[in-house]
């Protein structure tokens, strides 16, 4: 897991093509007014699914973790707190794999993402997305899904 500010994204370009495919799309101008949706970027190896939500309650979140697709988080606007856990922590759960959605069962820990910030999550590694922080709130978020 990695978390850092979109005006340091070129030191993870050097990850490459896909991630600079990945961040030219988080550095759209139009990014906050686009409609939500999916945007291939690569076919089905990359992709952007633009979110809009509310944050939810602590107790209604869920872990869950991928296998086939890396996980580039952006939060255009907003914040949440998110759960991560390193690969390995928890006990493996479900595995939908039309989705590529397993639900793990375990412990984390929690930070905060915030309007500019991104999370890049490897496949395997545990996270729980869109938690309020406070009271539920409004945001706009951005996943990249790169396969693996």
């Amino acid at each position: 897991m990695v978390t850092d500010h979109i005006t340091r994204a070129a030191i993870y370009q050097a990850l490459g093509s896909s991630f600079e495919q990945g961040f030219a799309f988080l550095k759209r101008e139009d990014l906050p007014t686009i409609p939500a949706g999916t945007y291939e970027l690569d076919g089905r190896r990359v992709y952007a699914l633009v979110q809009d939500y509310r944050t939810k309650p602590p107790e209604d979140g869920k872990w869950e973790a991928h296998r086939k697709y890396l996980d580039l988080q952006y939060l255009v606007s907003g914040a949440e707190r998110f759960g991560f856990a390193q690969a390995g922590r928890m006990t493996e759960g479900p595995y939908d794999a039309e989705r590529d959605m397993e639900r793990p069962q375990g412990e984390g820990s929690f930070t905060e993402l915030h309007s500019g910030e991104f999370m890049i999550l490897w496949p395997g590694e545990p996270h729980m997305p869109g938690m309020a922080i406070g009271e539920p709130a409004p945001v706009r978020k951005v996943v990249v899904k790169i396969a693996i």
